[in-house]
């Protein structure tokens, strides 16, 4: 895929409403319409926590997983939460974060980060 086609949405707010209004709606988009070849969800800092409490937002993570969004989550900020048992209930790849994040944006992935 050329770089035009790749996409990774850094998502660090802790707002659901941030999340269910811009964050997964432009994400589960950009991957259902094909705005974009491949698209990653990072699930990072506070939205980690918001992640393991809020079922609609939950809901909707699996929906995007189910269309093709890679999802992934900084098990640093994770573990910081208590909540990296919850995300990997989920089928979300846990894991240290900083390396793949620097890898994506020198390999010219689009990032955006809300």
């Amino acid at each position: 895929a050329s770089s035009r086609s790749r996409l990774a949405v850094l998502w660090t707010s802790a707002d659901p409403e941030v999340a269910d209004r811009m964050a997964f709606m432009y994400t589960r988009n950009a991957k259902s319409q094909a705005w974009f070849d491949t698209v990653r969800l990072i699930v990072w800092g506070p939205s980690a926590n918001l992640l393991a409490s809020n079922k609609n937002l939950q809901k909707q993570v699996k929906t995007m997983m189910d269309e093709g969004v890679r999802v992934q989550a900084c098990v640093v900020c994770a573990r910081s939460y208590g909540v990296v048992e919850d995300l990997r209930a989920m089928e979300i790849e846990v894991k240290p974060m900083g390396k793949p994040l620097s890898d994506l944006l020198k390999d010219g992935w689009k990032v955006l980060s809300l």
